[in-house]
């Protein structure tokens, strides 16, 4: 079938361009033959939209006829009016929106215009899809319509005599009727009598039109160049030629419609989901895909069901935090550590050169007590739990996600994906397809897509070179500033001061550097952003694929941006620092850093409560505070009392635009929490309640962005979650790993395990039963003060002691390997090691993946069959 797409166009022959996008708006007029729509021979024969009054109906979603429904709105500054800009320019800019409309009225699309009542040089233009357009390009999309109702009896659940318990949470099916099921299949003309039509009028629903139109705006030219054509809305309004394109919402979300054929799906979306009182309720999803299309219904799924599932994690997770927490006064090496008879006579070496003096082991006694809360039986428990509960999250969500497919009708949505409009406007190579032996056009040769993808993956390694670098430098300020805080910090070594009992070095240190980490990463973050351009640069074909390179740089990005100081802290502090006469310098200069006598889990804990509980009050910030301010000021800049009696399309436009991306942002947050939640939840079990809560909010603040502060998006079709499914998965296997490694190697539950059962008896202990006693002096080395290197024993004068202790299993002065590992390091490597490989035991899967089933009519009714 030919497409309606034809071309008005003006054309110049000249070599200087001083347009502001680089375009060249030229003379003559080609003439040119609109199949269906008539044929424009000259200059003089643009067609322009006519314009019209306000006619008084701010409700109205129609033109000033009443019959026609206004699909799409484009929005532009009369340049007449204009004052600024020069001349030369704003006729440019004129005449290649002239052209752009004169090609949409072409195609066969109808416009209207009318002024604005609050800025004269504001014109509305509207536009309407008649029915014809719409059978025509529904055919083009492949887009699934009604056959007949869905006549098929549901199976009943057992768990419907729950409902009873349930209702409360369930959206009123008085308030929000179900909608109709109805068999479908791809629209073609030539069988329009097997398709339901009961009324043309609402045969195509406003989402559906919308995307038609928005299909047609989007592959309309305004302009050739050197015969290179330039077209589509979205050039036109980054050029400013139009301030906005826009689908209407259908009503104001306080208040129903005046108009009484107006189906409130705002006001009731507004109501039932995003107000605060429903934050209870379930979400409306069908409501939300109509309204929004299965894009945003998808991700409000996920969102939703991803929230249930984080309820049982947060629970077993505030039971093992509590456990941790009212035992904490019956943790035996907390005692020992705050006893002035064990840890108040033990003298700890110290831990940097030069400037740091010997310290009281007491002094740690309050980050002791803390670190039993979280470094306790409960977390081991917990850290397994985790591991199972990320795979049956994943497995669970497959199975609601294959509902959704069979729910939603998007089974064979990959099959109906039209190429993005940047895609077809570069294919200017022709190739010959392997498979069919046909011909095809291709945007670049192959020899030019490996020069893309070179430079793309070297664009992307630069990033991630600078945010390496950025934690570089974190760790060096690290290794600074202890020095510099264990110098200035009081040198009491009865642990007696309120400041020292609370402020160690350790903690100073721990703190500022996560701290100023967090400001880092949102500094970054706002970098990161130009992986758009190395995306757009790279030519996905179908908004799918562009959406997913995207999101795969966008989240390598994030990875590294906000976990790097996650892993150092788990993998890297503490572990290779040598011994008080042999410390390990990194780059050669700076003493490695070397963790508390309980282990750097504490530290660990502090890292993530600040970047998680910081990322989540900024997000929020962003979210509501933003959006709502600027609607304010531009609401103060209307006249008083004016914006009562606006249309309807004057009222979305002062709202905010969503942006090119959706809800990529929205999306990337929740998958860093998801991060947070299940990478280094052994660290801290309170993660899953923290974003258990923030996800309860999380919902209904988007639900109020999109329903009050945003424009209506452009409705669009979505199969799944794209590219995050695979990242979650990834997410998930790595989480098993660093959660085995966390309780392995970061906390010390396993070393005191191995104390407990085989180093307190004989052997190789004193004790006649199991017990704790005994395992700080245990697990603490000796060193002798003497042996320090001369050039490295600044301590003389800082006390008079002939041993200090430190952090690791090695024999003591005056062994015949002294100052080599001992039998108790290589017992607890041992039992690590064999930790891990049980934990990497993959649980069973819950069941077999769904398979997909399809709702389409049979098989006669296919393309491929008439």
């Amino acid at each position: 079938m030919q497409m309606m797409t034809r071309d008005v166009l003006l054309e110049r022959e000249l070599e200087d361009d001083d347009d502001e996008d680089g375009d060249i708006v030229l003379e003559n007029l080609e003439q040119r033959s609109v199949s269906g729509f008539g044929t424009l021979g000259s200059q003089q024969d643009f067609q322009t939209p006519e314009f019209e009054e306000f006619n008084g109906k701010p409700d109205s979603l129609f033109f000033n006829d009443g019959q026609r429904r206004i699909d799409f709105v484009l929005v532009y500054e009369d340049e007449r009016r204009k004052e600024t800009n020069k001349k030369g320019s704003n006729e440019k800019q004129r005449r290649k929106r002239q052209a752009y409309e004169s090609n949409l009225m072409c195609d066969g699309l109808q416009l209207e215009a009318t002024r604005s009542l609050l800025d004269d040089k504001l014109v509305f233009v509207k536009v309407h899809a008649p029915w014809e357009v719409l059978c025509t390009y529904a055919e083009i999309m492949h887009i699934k319509l009604p056959l007949k109702p869905n006549d098929l009896k549901t199976r009943s659940s057992a768990f419907d005599n729950f409902n009873w318990f349930t209702k409360v949470l369930q959206v009123d099916e008085s308030i929000i009727k179900p909608e109709q099921e109805f068999f479908t299949a791809p629209f073609e003309k030539n069988r329009m009598n097997d398709f339901y039509i009961q009324d043309r009028d609402t045969f195509f629903n406003p989402a559906t039109r919308s995307r038609i139109v928005y299909f047609i705006l989007s592959r309309v030219n305004y302009q050739v160049v050197n015969n290179v054509k330039k077209f589509g809305i979205n050039r036109l309004v980054s050029s400013g030629i139009y301030k906005a394109a826009f689908p209407l919402h259908d009503c104001n979300f306080s208040r129903q419609s005046e108009d009484l054929s107006c189906p409130n799906e705002r006001y009731l979306l507004y109501r039932e989901w995003a107000h605060p009182r429903s934050i209870y309720k379930k979400q409306p999803l069908d409501l939300i895909r109509k309204y929004y299309g299965e894009k945003i219904g998808i991700y409000f799924a996920w969102l939703g069901y991803y929230t249930q599932m984080l309820l049982l994690a947060a629970v077993v997770g505030v039971a093992c935090f509590l456990y941790g927490y009212f035992n904490q006064n019956n943790c035996t090496w907390s005692k020992e550590v705050c006893d002035p008879n064990i840890g108040g006579k033990i003298i700890m070496c110290p831990q940097c050169d030069k400037l740091c003096s010997f310290w009281n082991l007491s002094i740690t006694c309050e980050s002791s007590k803390k670190l039993c809360i979280f470094d306790s039986f409960g977390t081991l428990v917990f850290a397994v739990f985790m591991g199972v509960w990320v795979t049956l999250f994943l497995e669970f969500w497959k199975r609601r996600q294959a509902e959704l497919e069979y729910e939603w009708d998007t089974v064979e949505l990959q099959q109906e994906e039209q190429a993005r409009p940047e895609y077809e406007a570069q294919c200017t190579h022709v190739v010959i397809n392997e498979i069919t032996q046909e011909e095809e056009r291709v945007p670049f040769t192959t020899w030019g897509k490996c020069i893309r993808i070179t430079l793309c993956a070297s664009a992307v390694f630069f990033w991630i070179l600078l945010i390496i670098a950025s934690v570089i430098g974190i760790i060096v300020y690290r290794l600074s500033v202890f020095i510099v805080f264990s110098a200035k910090l009081p040198k009491n070594l009865n642990g007696t001061d309120p400041i020292q009992k609370y402020l160690t070095p350790q903690t100073a240190t721990s703190i500022t550097a996560s701290l100023i980490s967090f400001i880092i990463i949102m500094i970054l973050n706002t970098i990161y952003e130009k992986a758009i351009v190395i995306t757009n640069f790279e030519l996905p074909r179908t908004q799918t694929d562009y959406e997913n390179s995207l999101t795969m740089k966008m989240f390598l990005f994030q990875f590294v941006n906000y976990y790097s100081s996650c892993f150092y802290i788990a993998f890297f502090k503490g572990k290779f620092v040598g011994y008080p006469g042999d410390p390990v310098y990194w780059l050669g200069k700076y003493r490695n850093e070397e963790c508390d006598p309980g282990g750097c889990l504490l530290e660990l804990t502090t890292q993530l409560t600040i970047i998680m509980g910081g990322k989540a009050i900024w997000n929020n910030i962003q979210e509501v505070l933003l959006p709502w301010i600027m609607n304010l000021i531009g609401r103060c800049r209307t006249v008083s009392g004016a914006e009562m009696r606006t249309p309807r399309w004057e009222q979305d436009y002062h709202l905010q635009p969503m942006g090119k991306l959706g809800l990529f942002y929205e999306y990337l947050e929740m998958i860093i929490q998801f991060g947070f939640v299940t990478l280094f939840v052994a660290s801290f079990p309170l993660a899953p309640l923290l974003a258990l809560v923030n996800n309860i909010l999380e919902i209904r603040v988007d639900a109020w962005k999109l329903t009050t502060q945003y424009r209506r998006m452009v409705p669009e079709k979505a199969q799944d979650i794209g590219a995050w499914q695979p990242i979650m998965q990834g997410i998930a296997i790595l989480a098993v790993v660093t959660n085995a490694m966390i309780i392995a190697f970061t906390s010390d539950m396993i070393p005191r395990l191995v104390y407990y059962w085989s180093f307190s008896v004989p052997p190789y202990g004193d004790h006649p039963h199991y017990t704790m006693e005994g395992y700080i002096n245990n697990t603490l080395s000796y060193y002798r003060v003497a042996d320090f290197r001369g050039r490295e024993n600044p301590y003389t004068g800082l006390g008079n002691y002939t041993t200090c202790r430190y952090r690791d299993f090695r024999n003591p002065p005056g062994h015949p390997q002294e100052y080599k590992h001992n039998i108790y390091y290589w017992h607890v490597i041992a039992a690590k090691l064999a930790f891990i490989i049980v934990m990497e035991i993959p649980p069973p899967s819950p069941s077999e993946e769904v398979p997909h089933c399809n709702r389409r009519w049979p098989r006669i009714f296919q393309r491929r069959e008439y």
